[in-house]
């Protein structure tokens, strides 16, 4: 289980900014770091398969699990390593690339999970909204599985005004986005530090289904003729 050495690695390790002290504490990065993600992405692959039979549930790093490692080739900020870690289930890149994900992750600030679906293809994106517009059967179940829930809050970049000014506001929150992800955040050390965070997570994501259904529509080849 994650512990609160868990979070203290990840702060001194940010702070400290060494390979050298990277190298010297690795023993405590795979026990207190590494070795709880890898749990946690067998405890969860189940819910996640249940989800999407095509997401990889491998629990390495490179797999599920993020590399502590940040690309400072290209970066102001030269800090080699990350603060935050987390696991995502996704298919795999090569085949499908900028696809949703089932996500959680954490740091010193807390934790989170949820479904996100940040950058998508421009055809994808057309498709998003296409399919909103036209109300089609998967986004009206997305559309109510979140809307009767409370766990859950719908982010992600937005336009500053709305290119969407006829439809109802509650409409208007998913047209008008660029990029979307649905997040639960939470700061609950006594959940995070303790058995009861797979088994909570698991139950949490079945919400997510619905939305993550109509995320893999909107990566299917748009129809074609005068359906709007």
């Amino acid at each position: 289980m994650f512990s609160e050495k868990t979070i203290n690695f990840l702060v001194e390790n940010r702070i400290m900014n060494s390979r050298k002290w990277f190298a010297d504490h690795h023993d405590d990065y795979s026990k207190y770091v590494v070795e709880p993600l890898a749990q946690l992405v067998c405890e969860l692959a189940p819910t996640a398969i249940a989800i999407d039979e095509l997401v990889v549930t491998e629990p390495k790093t490179g797999k599920t699990i993020s590399r502590i490692n940040r690309d400072t080739r290209f970066t102001k900020d030269k800090l080699f390593y990350r603060e935050e870690m987390w696991i995502s289930f996704r298919r795999p890149k090569h085949q499908y690339p900028q696809y949703p994900e089932i996500y959680f992750s954490l740091g010193p600030n807390g934790f989170s999970y949820g479904c996100g679906y940040y950058i998508m293809k421009k055809e994808a994106l057309e498709n998003f909204r296409r399919l909103i517009r036209l109300r089609d059967p998967l986004f009206v179940s997305a559309l109510e599985a979140y809307e009767v829930q409370n766990k859950f809050i719908l982010g992600g970049d937005a336009y500053k005004r709305t290119k969407h000014p006829d439809e109802p506001e509650n409409i208007r929150t998913w047209l008008d986005r660029k990029g979307v992800f649905f997040s639960h955040d939470s700061k609950d050390a006594s959940l995070l530090f303790s058995d009861r965070l797979a088994p909570t997570i698991a139950e949490d994501l079945k919400l997510l289904k619905p939305i993550y259904d109509f995320f893999i529509l909107c990566e299917q080849p748009m129809m074609s003729d005068g359906d709007e």
